[in-house]
């Protein structure tokens, strides 16, 4: 069984669940892009479950992420954004947590890369997610990647997820340099990566074959049960379709057993986010 595990989906009901501060209707694009859509261009896949990824629109307001996971009990993990500064954080964990929240996502927004993770917030998060067992997953660039270390080295037990191979190639360069960043955050065994996202990396069009020999890497670097494949839909269905961001993995590359593929494909996932 397949698994999905990066998926964005929103509404246009702005009674029931208003967008953030700062966003206006006209940047929602696709204007809708609700649970019932990504069903329907997974399961036309084979892949029964999704991991939903709280969308900016709704800043630290996830009661549509949450709401979608109740409707569908089993079939939808969740990933919400928090106030990772908030004198409160670990509260907002726990009741996340309650509710079946298994990860929180990170990213540099304004912050230097060289310190987006130096304030006191962000060490309180690390320390609590090891405490729950939930995941902090990182949306960031290579640059980024000194940082995530230096915290990884002081919470060595907690989850850390790396979304869409660090975004390496998203220029259109894949820079050895960047992958060997990558590859090194392996020493870290807590430290899984999202191998994710292929229509915003390399050539941006399908059949993506020029990432295989990056993917290649991070293979050999992480292994299988550290790596998951994610859509990143509804971007992914824009320009190409559902199947182009799935094939690279499923028919195309060459992992040294089906047990790995089937990993990579879904165990990952349902390991760290259900």
């Amino acid at each position: 069984m397949a698994i999905d595990a990066h998926v964005h989906v929103w509404t246009d009901d702005f009674a029931r669940y208003p967008i953030a501060a700062g966003f206006t209707p006209q940047e929602m694009k696709p204007p809708v892009f609700r649970p019932e859509e990504i069903l329907s261009h997974a399961r036309a896949s084979g892949v029964e479950r999704v991991v939903l990824v709280q969308m900016s629109y709704y800043g630290t307001d996830n009661r549509y992420m949450l709401d979608t996971m109740c409707h569908y009990p089993g079939v939808f993990g969740g990933i919400a954004v928090i106030d990772a500064h908030a004198e409160d954080v670990e509260a907002q964990m726990d009741r996340l947590g309650e509710q079946g929240v298994r990860g929180f996502r990170l990213q540099p927004g304004q912050s230097a890369a060289g310190s987006w993770l130096d304030s006191p917030g962000l060490h309180r998060t690390f320390g609590h997610a090891a405490a729950t067992d939930q995941s902090l997953c990182c949306l960031m660039n290579p640059d980024g990647l000194p940082a995530l270390d230096r915290m990884c080295e002081a919470y060595p037990d907690t989850s850390v997820v790396i979304d869409h191979l660090c975004r390496i190639g998203v220029d259109g360069q894949v820079r050895e340099a960047d992958v060997a960043a990558l590859r090194g955050m392996a020493r870290h065994e807590q430290v899984r990566v999202k191998v994710s996202a292929f229509y915003a990396l390399g050539r941006k069009q399908p059949p993506h074959d020029e990432l295989l020999p990056m993917i290649r890497q991070v293979v050999s670097a992480f292994g299988a049960r550290r790596l998951m494949w994610g859509s990143d839909c509804p971007y992914q269905v824009q320009d190409e379709t559902y199947d182009d961001g799935l094939a690279l993995l499923r028919e195309r590359f060459a992992f040294d057993s089906d047990e790995d593929r089937e990993w990579v494909l879904g165990k990952t996932a349902e390991q760290t986010f259900f």
